[in-house]
């Protein structure tokens, strides 16, 4: 996890919305708090972005004829996000992924969080970051644009110790990249563990299964996990299994395979030991690809680790953007992050943020054909 000392994001200046992004109403929340939509474009990308939940509601990136299409699956109105969002586009915290009995000891205190998921806590409890709202703001940056994302979480909010200030960064560069620039400050010892929820579907969301999508991770072990998807403590290495993504394959070559941690998730949904462990600048740990349009996303990070899910429990009950049913198997997530569970998990990299510290990670999206 990043601390004090690690790389600055670029120097920023606030602007009217007007020079960096068109604000507009996206709709309210019963109690009557508005919720904004961001639109921004650079470099062939264009992004929407939810004052609620920080949520991405559309990417839109070309294919090799330079049609766009969206690419992350999302819902047209509020509503839905409010009533029925999978985590479509949000920013997660406190802490992303899986907290086994949702508890945890801290300088031999106890600590218990809110649990949400079977008798475990899943990304910040059931009022995680996902379900603030974010105060935003629009910024250039030499030729990039983007906005500026703040939340205070107050201290016991879902459980969680100490007063949390953060600020997360989307910018879009002159290359179309999109970057995000997590920062976080703390005064009362916690555990942070900060990600983006994104669904890709890089042939356009609503357009069947990714089962097709090749994809390429850069980690030799992964995170067995129990039954209830909280990690077992011991990394496995991926040779030899449906989790060895060290060279190019479908996502579909090996999901069906008789392997009992496929049984538990009912595919993929597991944390991957990156090679290049924690790192003060982003490096590359993963390729996706779609055959048929020809589409790339290439991924760089700080962190650790990287949840690679599947889209498992998509059912066909939720319908998005484009009005099409989203059923299993219609995107994957590839959420950056430390590892389920680590505060628990004494192996594990820590996840501990103590005051005067400053926790920051930077993840960037690089996209092409």
């Amino acid at each position: 996890m990043g601390r004090t000392g690690a790389r600055k994001g670029p120097r920023t200046h606030v602007c009217t919305p007007r020079e960096a992004a068109v604000k507009e109403l996206f709709g309210k929340l019963a109690d009557g708090t508005e919720i904004h939509r961001w639109s921004l474009e650079n470099g062939g990308t264009r992004l929407k972005v939810l004052s609620y939940g920080g949520i991405v509601q559309s990417l839109e990136i070309p294919d090799t004829r330079g049609r766009h299409a969206n690419v992350s699956l999302g819902f047209a109105a509020l509503e839905d996000y409010v009533a029925s969002s999978p985590y479509f586009g949000a920013l997660i915290g406190r802490y992303g992924n899986r907290m086994a009995d949702g508890a945890f000891t801290l300088d031999g205190e106890a600590y218990r969080v809110n649990v949400n998921d079977g008798d475990n806590s899943l990304h910040g409890g059931a009022q995680g970051f996902d379900k603030h709202v974010w105060d935003v703001e629009a910024f250039t940056s030499g030729s990039d644009v983007g906005l500026i994302l703040r939340h205070t979480s107050a201290d016991g909010e879902m459980g969680y110790p100490g007063t949390l200030r953060t600020k997360v960064t989307y910018t879009l560069t002159r290359h179309g990249d999109w970057r995000i620039d997590y920062e976080a400050t703390t005064d009362k010892a916690t555990v942070v563990n900060l990600t983006s929820h994104v669904y890709w579907n890089l042939a356009g969301e609503g357009n069947g299964s990714v089962y097709d999508h090749e994809l390429e991770i850069a980690a030799s072990r992964y995170t067995p996990v129990d039954s209830g998807l909280i990690p077992t403590g011991e990394p496995a290495e991926v040779a030899g299994t449906p989790f060895d993504f060290r060279r190019t394959k479908s996502i579909g070559e090996d999901i069906r395979e008789a392997d009992q941690q496929l049984v538990y998730s009912q595919g993929f949904d597991h944390n991957w030991v990156l090679d290049k462990g924690v790192t003060a600048e982003p490096e590359h740990i993963a390729t996706l690809r779609d055959p048929s349009s020809g589409r790339t996303l290439k991924i760089a990070t700080t962190e650790p680790g990287v949840q690679f899910y599947s889209g498992n429990f998509l059912d066909g009950t939720l319908v998005g953007t484009g009005g099409h049913l989203y059923r299993q198997g219609d995107a994957l997530c590839l959420e950056t992050q430390h590892f389920p569970d680590s505060p628990n998990q004494p192996s594990f990299p820590s996840t501990t943020l103590r005051p005067g510290q400053t926790y920051r990670s930077t993840t960037i999206h690089s996209f092409g054909v």
